[in-house]
C-alpha cells in the first residue's frame, strides 16, 4: 500500500458561508476550523492546507451557553510589567464582534506557519452582507 498525497492541481477550493445567527460560539468555531483545515475532505493531509474558504456572517449575533456571556473575559498581553488587559465578552461584543469568532477559531487550527495560512481563509462579517458573491459560495446550515 501506498500513501497518498495530494497535488497542488489535486486541491479544489470551494467557498461556503455560514450564518453565526443563535448558534454557540464552540460549535461554529468547531465546524469553520474542520472546513479551513480540510477535514470534511478525502485528500485530507495534516502537513498541508487542503481546507476551503470559509465566510461567516451575522458574527454579532452568535450565542454563548450557560452563564458565560456575563463571566467571559478576553485577555491580552503587551510583553511589558503591568501589561494585561482585560476585556469582558459584552464589551468585546459591541465593539468586535468578528474577533469573538476569529479567536474561537485560531485556538482550533495549528499554532504554526500552516494555521496562520489556513486562518487567511476565514472571512468574518457583522451584518448579512458580504462582497465574495462573485465566488458563488455555498450556504451551510
Amino acid at each position: 500500500m501506498k500513501t497518498y498525497v495530494p497535488k497542488k492541481e489535486d486541491i479544489k477550493r470551494k467557498w461556503y458561508v455560514i450564518d453565526a445567527t443563535g448558534k454557540p460560539l464552540g460549535r461554529l468555531a468547531t465546524q469553520v476550523a474542520t472546513i479551513l483545515r480540510g477535514k470534511h475532505k478525502p485528500i485530507y493531509t495534516p502537513y498541508m492546507d487542503t481546507g476551503d474558504y470559509v465566510i461567516v456572517i451575522n458574527a454579532e449575533k452568535v450565542a454563548l451557553t450557560g452563564g458565560k456571556e456575563d463571566k467571559k473575559v478576553y485577555y491580552k498581553h503587551s510583553g511589558y510589567p503591568g501589561g494585561l488587559k482585560a476585556i469582558p465578552y459584552k464589551k468585546m461584543k459591541e465593539k468586535f464582534p468578528e474577533r469573538i469568532i476569529r479567536i474561537a477559531v485560531k485556538g482550533m487550527i495549528p499554532h504554526s506557519s500552516l494555521g496562520r495560512k489556513m486562518l487567511k481563509k476565514l472571512k468574518i462579517y457583522k451584518g448579512a452582507e458580504h462582497p465574495h458573491k462573485a465566488q458563488m459560495p455555498e450556504l451551510i446550515k
